[in-house]
C-alpha cells in the first residue's frame, strides 16, 4: 500500500488527503508520515501478521495506521471508542494485540484496561495527542514516535487490514476475519479491491468523501478507506453534526457521503432556513444502510437532495450483498434491491428448503468471487452462520416476483439503534449480575428518531421491589460494565418472565405489544 500512497502523492503530492478538525494532511505528508510509522512500528518489533488495537476518533492518524498495515503486514482492530475498561480488555486479549494505539480522548479507559490481568502480553501502548489521564508516565507518544522514525520507503511492503468486532448472541464480541485480507500479498491487490469498491457504486475518481459516522464501523471505514485509496479526499469529523455537514459539503466540495437513518432524521428535523441554504450540488452519491428506514423517511431525503439516494444490504461478515439506487427505490418502496453482480442469495425456511417467491424466510448468500468469512478463533459460531458454503447474518426477508429483496425480520436477537447493533444477551447477562435481578429480558421497542431503543423487563429477586430510583440503578449498572449505548433507555418490572422448556424466553410476547400499530416490526 506504500507504493499505492506514493503513487497517488506523486501526481496529488499539495493536495488533501485528509482533513480532520485539527487541520490539513496532505498525499505528500500522508506518504511520509505512513513510511515513518511502519518503519516505528518494526523497530519497535511488530512482524508480519501481528495484531494491533487502535482506539481513536476520526482523526487523520487512524487512516495513517491502517495505511501503515498495508506496508507492514498487520491486522488492525478498530476499537469502538464507548466502549468500557472490561470491553477494551477482552478484545485486546482476544485479538492477541502486540500493540493497542489509543486517541487521547480514551486514554483513561486504556490506562484502565492496561491495569487488566487479560492484557499483560500486550508490549506497546502508544498514545495519540498529548496523553494525560492515568497513562501520562508510562505510554509512548504516537507523535514522537512517528518524528523519530526514517522516512525512507518500508522495505518487504505485503498487505494488511481490519478485523472488525462485532458482538452476538452469546454476548462475546467477535473479530470478522475476511479472506480478501490476505497477510503480506502485494497492496496492488488493496488497490483493485478499492478500484472495484468505488466504480460499483459509482463515486467520482479524486472525490471528496464525509465521513459521518465512527471509521471504527465496517461501513464508514469501508466507504472512507477504499474512496481514499482510489485517490480522494476525506473530510472527517468526530461527532456528527447535521448543520455543520451540510455547511462542509457545500463549502469543501463534498462528493460522496455514507449516512444512517437517524442522521437522515436529524436533517430533516432542522430548521427550514437552515435547509433552504444548502446547495448541495456537489453532491453526486448518497449511501445508507446499517439500520432500516422507513419510507417517509426515504421519501422525504429523496425529495429534499434527489435520486442520489441509494440503500445497500449487507453486514461487516459478508460485505455489499444487493443494492437499489434512488430512482428505483421510488417504484418499490421498502425495497433492498437486487443481489450484486457478484454474489448470490437465496431465501430458505426452518429446514434450509427453498421458499416460493414473497414467502420469507431466512436470507443466505455467496459470494461469487471466493470470498468468504470466519470468526477469530470461533469455528464454533463460524459453523452456525454457514450452511454448505452459504453464510447468512441471520435476517428474514422475501424475494418479489421481479427478483427484489425486502426484509422483514431478524432472525437472530439484536436491537439495531441510530444504526448500531445492539445484542440483548450481553446486556441480560450484565442485569442478572445485579443482586436485586433474578431475571431479565432485553429487546428493542420503536423509537422514532434512532429506529429502535433498548427496553429491559425484569424480574426481582425476593426482597427488593420495583421502582423508579431501582430502574435508575439498574440503569447505571449496566453503564458502568457496558458502553454507555447498551444500556436499557427504560426498564419495566413484571413478577415472572415465562420461559420455555429450554430455558428460551418468550421475548415475542414481551415485545410485539411495543410494536403495535407501528406498520413494521423492526
Amino acid at each position: 500500500m506504500a507504493e499505492l500512497i506514493a503513487s497517488i502523492a506523486a501526481s496529488r503530492g499539495d493536495d488533501p488527503a485528509l482533513i480532520d478538525e485539527f487541520g490539513v494532511t496532505t498525499w505528500s505528508q500522508l506518504d511520509e508520515r505512513t513510511n515513518r510509522l511502519v518503519n516505528a512500528l518494526r523497530g519497535l518489533g511488530l512482524s508480519d501478521g501481528d495484531t494491533v488495537a487502535l482506539m481513536s476518533s476520526n482523526r487523520r492518524e487512524f487512516f495513517e495506521v491502517f495505511a501503515a498495515s498495508g506496508h507492514g503486514s498487520w491486522i488492525v482492530v478498530p476499537v469502538n471508542w464507548h466502549w468500557v475498561a472490561d470491553e477494551l480488555a477482552y478484545v485486546i486479549e482476544n485479538s492477541g494485540a502486540a500493540a493497542v494505539i489509543v486517541d487521547e480522548r480514551f486514554v483513561d479507559v486504556a490506562a484502565a484496561a492496561r491495569r487488566d490481568p487479560r492484557t499483560a502480553a500486550c508490549a506497546h501502548w502508544i498514545v495519540i495527542g498529548d496523553g494525560g489521564g492515568d497513562l501520562a508516565d508510562d505510554y509512548t507518544s504516537y507523535e514522537e514516535l512517528v518524528a523519530a522514525a526514517s522516512p525512507a520507503e518500508p522495505e518487504r511492503q505485503g498487505m494488511g487490514g481490519p478485523m472488525f468486532y462485532t458482538s452476538g448472541t452469546t454476548g462475546f464480541p467477535k473479530g470478522v476475519r475476511t479472506s480478501l485480507i490476505q497477510i503480506g500479498v502485494t497492496p496492488a491487490l488493496m488497490q483493485l479491491i478499492s478500484g472495484s469498491f468505488t466504480e460499483m457504486l459509482g463515486l467520482p475518481v479524486g472525490g471528496v468523501t464525509f465521513l459521518s459516522g465512527p471509521a471504527y464501523h465496517s461501513a464508514q471505514w469501508v466507504f472512507s478507506m477504499f474512496p481514499l485509496l482510489a485517490g480522494g479526499t476525506i473530510v472527517m469529523r468526530h461527532h456528527f453534526d447535521a448543520r455543520e455537514m451540510l455547511e462542509l459539503i457545500d463549502d469543501l466540495g463534498v462528493t460522496n457521503v455514507h449516512l444512517v437513518p437517524t442522521q437522515f432524521i436529524r436533517l430533516l428535523k432542522l430548521p427550514d432556513e437552515v435547509r433552504r441554504s444548502f446547495d448541495g450540488s456537489s453532491l453526486r452519491e448518497v449511501y445508507h444502510g446499517a439500520a432500516p428506514c422507513s419510507s417517509a423517511v426515504k421519501r422525504q431525503m429523496l425529495e429534499w437532495w434527489g435520486p442520489i439516494v441509494h440503500e445497500y444490504y449487507g453486514g461487516t461478515e459478508g460485505g455489499f450483498l444487493s443494492l437499489i439506487r434512488g430512482e428505483d427505490w421510488l417504484g418499490k418502496p421498502g425495497s433492498l434491491g437486487r443481489p450484486l453482480d457478484s454474489v448470490e442469495m437465496r431465501i430458505l425456511d426452518d429446514g434450509h428448503q427453498p421458499v416460493p417467491v414473497g414467502t420469507s424466510g431466512q436470507i443466505w448468500f455467496r459470494s461469487k468471487l471466493g470470498s468468504d468469512f470466519e470468526y477469530h478463533d470461533d469455528p464454533t459460531k463460524t459453523a452456525q452462520a454457514h450452511l454448505d458454503g452459504w453464510g447468512t447474518l441471520g435476517d428474514i426477508g422475501y424475494f418479489d416476483a421481479d427478483g427484489h429483496l425486502f426484509m422483514s425480520d431478524r432472525k437472530i436477537d439484536m436491537v439495531i439503534s441510530g444504526g448500531v447493533n445492539i445484542y440483548p444477551a450481553e446486556i441480560e447477562g450484565v442485569l442478572v449480575a445485579h443482586p436485586a435481578v433474578a431475571d431479565a429480558a432485553v429487546f428493542g421497542i420503536p423509537d422514532d428518531e434512532m429506529g429502535e431503543q433498548v427496553k429491559a423487563v425484569v424480574e426481582l429477586t425476593v426482597g427488593y421491589a420495583a421502582s423508579d430510583d431501582l430502574a435508575a440503578e439498574l440503569i447505571a449498572h449496566v453503564r458502568e460494565h457496558l458502553a454507555g449505548y447498551k444500556a436499557p433507555r427504560s426498564v419495566d418490572f413484571v413478577e415472572q418472565l415465562l420461559r420455555q422448556e429450554t430455558g428460551k424466553l418468550y421475548k415475542r410476547l414481551l415485545r410485539d405489544p411495543y410494536w403495535e400499530g407501528t406498520g413494521r416490526s423492526i
